[in-house]
Order: structure tokens, then sequence, then C-alpha cells
């Protein structure tokens, strides 16, 4: 079976802590090794660095593409929340769109989540955890607005990106959550 790998990490690039914890070869390694196992062909990897909730990344934009032009059978995830954290009936709808021209998403560590096949009680846990993947998405919004909030309260908020405080410092960043 011809298969793409596809992996997505949320990354502060300001914290090189962070950045090394977050890599795409995290998700990849592992994806490719089930690829070796079950005897599968990888046709293509694609990585985006950013939010789950933007349809605009442009390699998951691509990976759509390419699934509807039929260059692959599956597309493998290491968990559903990395193909998407936007709203529940968009997130379902992508995946229904490429179940409708025989491409399947199949991911590593829920081992529940194969498209495709009919599986309807697969299309019920697809859609909880869609809609869990964007409530995710929904609450480190309002994290973020509230800790926005919690500076302006107290005078450190000056408008522009949050900054993130570490032992009492304000350190500039860019995608940090206060």
């Amino acid at each position: 079976m011809k298969v793409c790998l596809y992996a997505r990490v949320s990354l502060d690039e300001t914290n090189k802590e962070d950045r090394r914890y977050q890599e795409p070869e995290n998700q990849l390694e592992p994806l490719r090794q089930w690829v070796i196992n079950k005897q599968w062909q990888i046709v293509n990897e694609y990585v985006d660095r950013g939010s789950g909730a933007d349809p605009n990344r442009p390699q998951f934009r691509q990976m759509l593409q390419d699934a509807m032009l039929l260059r692959f059978q599956a597309i493998l995830v290491w968990k559903f929340d990395r193909f998407s954290r936007e709203p529940m009936f968009v997130a379902v709808g992508r995946v229904q769109k490429l179940r409708e021209r025989g491409v399947g998403v199949k991911s590593l560590t829920e081992s529940w989540l194969d498209t495709g096949n009919d599986n309807p009680i697969g299309d019920v846990i697809l859609s909880i955890m869609a809609w869990s993947a964007s409530e995710e998405r929904r609450k480190i919004s309002e994290r973020t607005k509230a800790g926005i909030q919690r500076r302006r309260n107290i005078g450190q908020w000056r408008g522009g990106r949050p900054k993130k405080e570490k032992g009492g410092v304000v350190l500039d960043s860019s995608t940090s959550t206060p």
C-alpha cells in the first residue's frame, strides 16, 4: 500500500529548550518503523510547524492536494490531533472527503483510527476525538486571553504578543501562553 506520513509540531521558535523536545522526527521515526513492519511504501513525508487549527499549513494543504490526486491510499499520523485541531465538523469533513477518494487516515497511537474501512464505531470515535482536539485548541486560546487580561490588570500588558515570564524575568516570546 502506498502511504504518506504527516507530522506537525506546535513550536515556540524563540524557546530553544522547547525546540529540543518538539521535533517532527519524534513522530516520523516511529511512523517509518510502522511502515517497514507493515511492508507499505512511503510516497512522501509532509511536515508542518504550527497550529493544527490553521487550515493553511503549507505541507498539510499539499498533502490534501496529493491525496485528491490519489498519489497514496493512506495518511499516517502519530495522533489525530497532529492531523487537525480544527472545529469538529471541519476535521470530520476533511476525513470524509478523503474517504470518498479512497484515502484513509491511520493513527499509530490510536489504533481505533483507521478511516480506510467502513466502521461506524470508528466514525463515532473520530467525531469525539475531533471535538476533543478542537476543545483543546479553544482552551489554549482561553488561557492565553486570561493571561493577557491578568497582565493588563497589573499594568504589565502594552499590547502585541504575550511575553513569557521565567524565574521572575519577562522574556519576549511570540507564541508563548502566559
